[in-house]
Parts: C-alpha cells; sequence; structure tokens
C-alpha cells in the first residue's frame, strides 16, 4: 500500500512537472542531436553548469525515456523495513535495516530535502558490496586537443556495507557494524599508471554514529608509510591529499599543477567528496529542497568504456544517450564548523534509480565553480558480452563522469571502465567479491608493494 500511494503521488507530481517545462520540452525530441550549434535548445533542461559543457562541445542524443526499476532484492527490502525508519531531529536516522528508508516522497513535508539525500545515501545501485575495477581518471587542459595532460588508473574503486546488507550473507547486519561502528568501507587502490604514482592508495571509513567523522587512510609506497589525514581534504583533489602531494598540497588545478614529491606533475579536478556524484557524509550538510523538474540526463548510456568527446578535445564524454527524467532538485550547504573547500552543492538526483545526474558546485562567493555530470546505464550486464556480471534482473551502472573546473576550464573525465582495462566486465556488484578484509587500511600496503 506504501509503494502504491507513492506512485499516485509521484504520478501527480510528475503530471504538474511536465505541465510546468512544457515549452521547454518542445524543443527536443527522440531522434535529436544536441551540439553547440543549438545547444539553447537544452537551456532549461540542463543544470548550469552542464549546460556550459554543451556550449563548449559536448553533443547529446535524445532518445526516449525509459523506466528504471529497482532489483526485487531492494525493493523487498525497501517494503518490509522503511516502516519503521525515522528521521531525528538531528537529521539522522533511526530504525534503518535496509532498503530505500523513505520511499514516499512528498514536496511538502519540511523534511523532504534531508529525506530525498537519505534516498540517495541508501540508493539502489548496490547494497553489500562492489567493486568497480580499473577505473581510469584523464585531466584535459582549457584547450585541450585530445590528449590528456595527465591521467592515472587504479584497480579497484570498491566498497563493502556492514548494514543494509540484502543479498549476500551476512545479512542484513555485518556483525562488524557493531564491533568497528562502521556503516561502510571505501577503497581507491592501487594506483598502477603513472608508474610514479603506482602502489598509492586511500581507504574511507563512515562510522553509523552521526557525530564521529570518517577515517581517512593514505598509503605511499614511497615511504612505506600508512598515515591518516583530515576527512575535510575529501573535498579537494586528490592531488591535494598530502599523502598524494608529497605534504604540499596544491593538486587543484585552479590553483595550479600539483604532484607526487619529486615526480612528474600531474593536474586533477575530482574530489573524493564527488565521486559518483555526491560520497561526502550526508550529517555535514543542511539542504535545501528546490523542487522538481523534468531534465535531461544520461541514463541509458550505450558506450563501454565511454567515448572521448572528439568534439572538445577530449574535456567530456560524448556523444551519448539522454533522455528526459523527473529529477530532485536539492541545494546542500556545509554546516558551520566543517572544513571543506566547496560550501555549497546543487545536486540532481533521479527520481527512479535515485542517483545523482548532475552536480553544480559553487565558491564562497556564491559564483559558480565547478560541474559534475554522470554517465549511467541500465541493464542486466555491464556490457553485451559478459560472462561472470550477469545478473537476473536489470540494475544500475555508471560508467562515467566529467568533472569540470568551469573557472580554470581544466576537467577530469572518470571512465568506469579505463580503455585499457584488462578486465571487460569490471562491474561486479553484490557478488561477494569485496570484504571487510580487503578494504582495511593494512590493505593498502599489501596492494601498494
Amino acid at each position: 500500500m506504501r509503494l502504491s500511494s507513492l506512485r499516485i503521488v509521484a504520478g501527480s507530481i510528475l503530471a504538474a512537472a511536465l505541465c510546468a517545462t512544457a515549452p521547454a520540452r518542445a524543443e527536443v525530441k527522440p531522434g535529436d542531436v544536441i551540439t553547440k550549434d543549438n545547444a539553447y535548445k537544452v537551456a532549461a533542461l540542463l543544470s548550469p553548469g552542464n549546460y556550459i559543457l554543451v556550449q563548449q562541445g559536448m553533443q547529446l542524443r535524445i532518445v526516449p525515456t525509459e523506466k528504471l526499476d529497482w532489483p526485487p532484492p531492494f525493493k523487498n527490502a525497501t517494503e518490509r523495513y522503511s516502516p519503521q525508519v525515522q528521521l531525528m531531529p538531528d537529521g539522522s536516522l533511526r530504525g534503518y535495516t535496509a532498503g530505500q528508508p523513505f520511499p514516499l516522497v512528498d514536496p511538502n513535508d519540511p523534511d523532504v530535502a534531508v529525506k530525498v539525500m537519505w534516498n540517495y545515501s541508501y540508493r539502489p545501485l548496490y547494497s553489500d558490496d562492489i567493486d568497480m575495477r580499473f577505473p581510469e581518471v584523464a585531466t584535459f587542459g582549457k584547450y585541450a586537443n585530445g590528449s590528456p595532460i595527465s591521467y592515472y588508473t587504479v584497480g579497484h574503486l570498491a566498497f563493502y556495507n556492514n548494514i543494509g546488507r540484502i543479498e549476500v550473507p551476512p545479512i542484513p547486519t555485518d556483525p562488524d557494524a557493531v564491533s568497528s561502528g562502521l556503516r561502510y568501507r571505501f577503497g581507491f587502490f592501487p594506483f598502477l599508471e603513472p608508474t610514479a604514482l603506482r602502489g598509492y592508495g586511500m581507504t574511507r571509513e563512515r562510522f553509523i554514529d552521526p557525530k564521529k567523522e570518517d577515517n581517512i587512510w593514505v598509503y605511499s609506497p614511497g615511504t612505506r608509510k600508512l598515515r591518516r589525514e583530515s576527512a575535510g581534504l575529501m573535498a579537494d583533489s586528490t592531488g591535494a591529499l598530502p599523502g598524494f602531494g608529497g605534504g604540499g598540497g596544491g593538486g587543484s588545478v585552479s590553483g595550479g599543477l600539483g604532484g607526487v614529491s619529486g615526480a612528474t606533475a600531474y593536474a586533477n579536478t575530482l574530489d573524493p567528496d564527488s565521486y559518483f556524484g555526491f560520497s561526502a557524509k550526508i550529517e555535514d550538510f543542511t539542504y535545501r529542497f528546490l523542487g522538481e523538474r523534468e531534465m535531461l540526463a544520461s541514463v541509458n548510456a550505450v558506450h563501454s568504456p565511454e567515448p572521448q568527446c572528439p568534439f572538445d578535445g577530449g574535456k567530456t564524454i560524448c556523444p551519448e544517450d539522454w533522455e528526459l527524467r523527473h529529477l530532485y532538485v536539492i541545494e546542500a550547504n556545509v554546516k558551520p564548523g566543517v572544513g571543506t573547500t566547496i560550501p555549497k552543492r546543487i545536486l540532481y538526483i533521479d527520481s527512479e534509480g535515485w542517483f545523482v545526474t548532475a552536480s553544480d558546485q559553487y565558491d564562497r562567493d556564491g559564483k559558480l565553480w565547478k560541474t559534475i555530470a554522470t554517465f549511467n546505464t541500465y541493464r542486466d550486464r555491464p556490457v553485451p558480452d559478459a560472462r561472470v556480471a550477469i545478473y537476473p534482473y536489470k540494475r544500475i551502472f555508471q560508467l562515467g563522469l566529467v568533472d569540470e573546473d568551469l573557472t580554470s576550464g581544466y576537467s577530469s573525465v572518470v571512465y568506469m571502465p579505463g580503455k585499457t582495462a584488462p578486465d571487460r566486465e569490471c562491474w561486479y556488484i553484490d557478488m561477494g567479491t569485496i570484504t571487510n578484509t580487503f578494504l582495511a587500511p593494512s590493505a593498502l600496503a599489501r596492494e601498494g608493494h
């Protein structure tokens, strides 16, 4: 009954949104190709930052809108456990077990913004574990010519969730949640290329207790030391971490090139808090609901690996399929006392898949600084010729992400996987391939040698 009511509410909202955006919708139709020459047609259908990407050359192929269904185990867990979830006065959750915490989204609810964010945090992309192998991050300059000015390839982008588990035992909670107090572990390691970065890595541990900040561990193969870093650095580019920058920081391209001490300089715009569009701690922000809109997003991307855009020197991904989606628009402002270089983000969240489709980031003067566009797909395997990662139902994969610094003109493109990946499939979701032990900080040294 709860989910039936949700469909009725969503249908009413969708109808209202369709009326509100009818003139904009009339500008595009399936089969259209949007280029910088006719970008004006999608000005009202993209975030301000994503619109600039199109004006610079990123091409969109408009395709029909398709429905995204949740994986059956996630849907069943939502129906079973969501009635017991409560939002506390401080914005934290009580009574969460598995599935989506708030399947009924009421735009008139004064807490709708934070509830949307918790729904995003416990989205159906994965619930138990994920091993995304061989992602590549390539950074392009303002006047890109198709060749990146720097890049790095990493062995694993991986998660292991202690709570909310629905497919791989132990279900629904790993006993480690009690002993460690951790909600999940995340790892991004080891760096494989270029040679100067080989062996570096990072793990991030998020606590269940909202008062505890994340544990961040960085391993440097040069010193063979594992060091703990401030969670505030997660909003800066990877190059700004002391563990990567040789203690000097300064990896953000808006401040110049940064790099490993004694190694070839490299540039990067992507910060770990922006992985998947938004990976910061939910409790570190206040949220404002800006409404619901029909907007374009890449939800059924056709390429893996994603192509380098030939029309802007490789600074984005294109051409790729985009479709009209019903999105929640949320303003996220960092709370006082929380150290971060990105004080404000506008997040665009898909109302069915619950992933971030776009994010615009603003500086302390309130000016648009950076923009993110994500490229996602929905199918039962990551690539048509998959032999291992084949699922009994369709699920969501994120195949790429563009993070452009609009002030400097530098852009970092994440290919998930990279073009040189030795593994064609690369996406292993809820298959038990990742464990708590694999993502323990001590694993960084083991994998980094």
